[in-house]
């Protein structure tokens, strides 16, 4: 929904399962808006506690033309690919994986325990010169923090007031996540060039007076040059944003590509056990790629 003057839409997430029944709200990509500049994917997944052997358990899956950025806020999940990559994220640390012309990963819950998830695993599209460069993967352990106001201010990508992600990413983009204790009250300057959106994934602050529910999207256009936050209690915001991305993307299952004879091609590399190497060690099974016939008959969206 818009407000009456066009400078904000308020969106709200659908559920959805991944996993083994795991349920996240997905903000984007939304039926009204499919990208916040080169962001195209947001799933926001807790907090939720589970039992032992209950948590997360995505078999290997794999993935072309975009990066896959994962923020942990609380617990672990190991991320394992087909580069022979293992590694743990733990809160406050981001994962990067840069599919490119193609890998496949798994992402699982330490087994054993019971434990406590919540994270946000966006996705960012390549623009052409980069979607089929060589895959990789980065785990960045420490990111640069900014106090103000009383919000704490983490910067996931990009630059923001003079501090650096030191994630490698391939276009103009922003990442942040903002952290209140309590009370807090500050004025964010924005690129104006960028458009932006903010997802509360804790307690209720206002944003431009807009008070903010976990499972809704508040999108900002470009040419906007502040955003002022307010809390009266414990909160935590994603904020997003980037320069609108030129280039028209098809995204279905897990690709990102321009074509649906691309992502024909990828799907039937991963049936076929080609392109996308082998995940070793994962506990759950690969996945089954979506039927083609829908992909033919409707078109990737």
């Amino acid at each position: 929904m818009s407000n009456l003057d066009g400078q904000y839409e308020r969106l709200e997430a659908r559920r959805a399962v991944i996993g083994d029944g795991f349920e996240i709200r997905r903000a984007v990509p939304n039926r009204h808006r499919r990208m916040v500049g080169a962001w195209c994917f947001l799933d926001h997944a807790g907090p939720v506690d589970y039992e032992p052997d209950r948590g997360l358990n995505i078999g290997p899956h794999p993935h072309i033309g975009l990066q896959t950025f994962t923020w942990m806020i609380e617990g672990e999940v190991l991320h394992r690919d087909s580069l022979g990559c293992e590694q743990l994220i733990r809160p406050g640390q981001v994962n990067l994986m840069t599919a490119g012309k193609g890998i496949s990963h798994s992402e699982e819950s330490p087994t054993g325990r019971a434990g406590r998830l919540h994270s946000a695993q966006l996705w960012i599209a390549l623009p052409d010169a980069e979607r089929h460069r060589e895959p990789d993967f980065h785990h960045y352990p420490i990111l640069p923090i900014i106090d103000r106001g009383g919000c704490r201010i983490t910067v996931l990508a990009g630059a923001y007031e003079g501090e650096h992600s030191p994630a490698k990413v391939y276009t103009p983009i922003v990442g942040l996540e903002l952290s209140t204790r309590g009370r807090a009250q500050l004025t964010l300057p924005l690129d104006a060039g960028f458009e932006h959106a903010a997802l509360t994934l804790e307690g209720t602050p206002g944003l431009n007076g807009e008070i903010l529910e976990p499972g809704t999207l508040l999108y900002l256009g470009p040419g906007r040059m502040s955003l002022a936050l307010e809390s009266s209690a414990a909160s935590r915001t994603l904020l997003i944003g980037g320069a609108p991305f030129s280039e028209e993307i098809l995204l279905w299952w897990n690709f990102v590509a321009r074509t649906p004879a691309e992502m024909e091609t990828a799907t039937r590399d991963w049936i076929e056990g080609r392109r996308f190497g082998k995940v070793h060690g994962a506990r759950g099974k690969p996945l089954i790629a979506p039927d083609l016939k829908g992909l033919l008959a409707k078109g990737a969206r």
